[in-house]
């Protein structure tokens, strides 16, 4: 068949590699000059299947109302007279619930874990690189309260067959020796063994470049103005081409991987999906020689942050601001990222030359993607991946090309309409 994929991110480029080596004739259409410019530009670089636990847990409201008024905050809410945000205010506080939380726990653990066997078989096939690491995620907690709960969390790791050792503050210092500065502010940590970081933008690139050689064909400098329907099926997307002419691209199927823009796209046509605008930020910093910077990359559960050495840079990433579409950089969030990281590692680089970056990430309350068909019967999603889209971008996209092609995916996961 003929697939038009919207959205030349890390899932929506997955998306583009495994429809095409399914046998599927794919062009990638993306409104940036290159892959990967939005939201997979500049991440923490985790694929971190021990975090399966969604943002929406028993823990969260509470941890929420601690932090109102700060603008440095963890989590920092922006109310917008615009009703999408508040319904998805609500169902994220009905997903905090000890029910739901285990479920979605079970299904984003299912899909992550599936999707890192993926990466690994690709990266394996076809050679790529992209300043990864296979030296596992060290989980720091600097309050007893939060590290008395990770023992559970690690305990339900392993019951998944998934390994999660339990380390105090001396052991983490020997996993990282970076870390010896901060060990005073640790109350012990949790270390997976089998999770990896790299870094999504080249990853992203990299497969791009390999897709064209399968005949995946990119059209950059491309903005998606609207789908147009007919009955049950898409007939085409409405696009203001490179040179900014409207034109009209057919196909036999369609694939929505927007990010936070698919909603937008998808609500005229009249599907729903529960996807908002959760705005992260990071810092890069450049490693000098003499620099002290980890190796391991490290999730810091007090900060909601993860740091992870990209080659000779250090990612430092995290937040969640619900602030609509906005795309502004704020400089407290960012200088925030700046302390925090001083903190744990004085010697890092010079903070003075971090490069901040800000995007948003396409969430949905559950954390569970939304993956599968929609009531057209051509018109297939990927989208809504939250925090989690490079950890499971190669899953997804493998699963959606299984969907596309008439055949049940690998991976126990709730897909929409199979």
């Amino acid at each position: 068949m003929k697939v038009v994929v919207l959205g030349a991110g890390v899932v929506g480029t997955t998306s583009a590699w495994y429809l095409a080596k399914a046998g599927h004739e794919v062009t990638v259409l993306d409104r940036q000059a290159e892959p990967a410019l939005e939201t997979s530009f500049a991440n923490g670089g985790q694929i971190s299947v021990s975090h399966a636990e969604p943002w929406a847990n028993p823990v969260a409201p509470l941890q929420a109302m601690k932090w109102l008024g700060r603008e440095d905050a963890p989590l920092l809410f922006r109310p917008h007279a615009e009703l999408a945000q508040w319904l998805w205010g609500m169902r994220f506080l009905l997903e905090c619930r000890p029910g739901p939380t285990r479920r979605n726990t079970n299904a984003v653990f299912a899909l992550a874990s599936y999707s890192r066997t993926c990466l690994g078989e690709l990266r394996r096939d076809t050679g790529i690189r992209y300043d990864e690491a296979t030296r596992g995620i060290l989980h720091l907690y600097t309050e007893p309260e939060l590290f008395a709960r990770a023992h559970k969390e690690a305990e339900l790791l392993r019951a998944r067959g998934y390994p999660a050792e339990v380390k105090s503050p001396e052991e983490c210092v020997a996993i990282e020796p970076a870390l010896a500065h901060a060990r005073p502010l640790l109350s012990g940590g949790v270390f997976a063994p089998s999770d990896e970081s790299g870094d999504a933008h080249k990853f992203t690139q990299q497969l791009a470049e390999r897709a064209r050689s399968l005949g995946v064909k990119f059209r950059f400098n491309v903005s998606v103005r609207r789908i147009e329907v007919e009955g049950d099926r898409v007939t085409r997307v409405a696009i203001d081409d490179e040179v900014g002419i409207d034109e009209s691209v057919r196909a036999d199927a369609y694939v929505m991987a927007l990010g936070s823009y698919s909603p937008l796209l998808l609500r005229p046509v009249g599907v729903s999906i529960p996807v908002y605008p959760v705005k992260g930020y990071s810092i890069t910093i450049a490693l000098e020689e003499g620099s002290e910077a980890p190796h391991t990359s490290l999730t810091d559960h007090a900060r909601k942050i993860v740091i992870s050495r990209l080659g000779e840079r250090l990612r430092v990433a995290g937040t969640a601001e619900l602030d609509g579409y906005n795309t502004e950089l704020n400089l407290v969030r960012c200088e925030a990222l700046v302390h925090r990281t001083l903190e744990l590692f004085p010697k890092a680089g010079n903070p003075d030359r971090a490069h901040f970056w800000t995007g948003l990430r396409p969430a949905t309350p559950s954390n569970q993607p939304c993956i599968g068909r929609t009531r057209y019967a051509n018109l297939y999603l990927n989208t809504g991946h939250g925090t989690l889209g490079w950890t499971m971008a190669c899953g997804s996209g493998r699963s959606l090309a299984d969907i596309v092609s008439g055949r049940r995916p690998a991976v126990d996961f709730a897909f929409l309409g199979t």
